[in-house]
């Protein structure tokens, strides 16, 4: 038996990404957030929405759900993104 060993690191120069600018506030904001879409996610998402909009005034929030929980997300879902202010990837069991 052998055991093989991956290496985690990114294949590409990652010296060619930058943080995404910071918000000041989330107030007014247009948020979204991309659910890998198992069971937990849906009651957890709505309290966490709740919570947005009611304490940190956020404006709207965007729910999308991934077509396949363990696969990167899907361009046309990251392509609605440029429309908001934010992003959450949410991840649940």
């Amino acid at each position: 038996m052998s055991l093989e060993v991956l290496d985690p690191s990114h294949e590409n120069d990652a010296r060619a990404f930058a943080p995404a600018k910071r918000l000041k506030t989330l107030k007014g904001a247009t948020l979204g957030i991309i659910s890998n879409g198992k069971k937990g996610t849906k009651p957890f998402f709505d309290a966490l929405e709740r919570e947005l909009v009611d304490r940190y005034g956020v404006r709207r929030v965007v729910r999308l759900t991934k077509s396949n929980y363990s696969a990167p997300v899907e361009p046309e879902l990251l392509n609605e993104a440029e429309r908001w202010q934010a992003l959450i990837a949410g991840v649940g069991d």
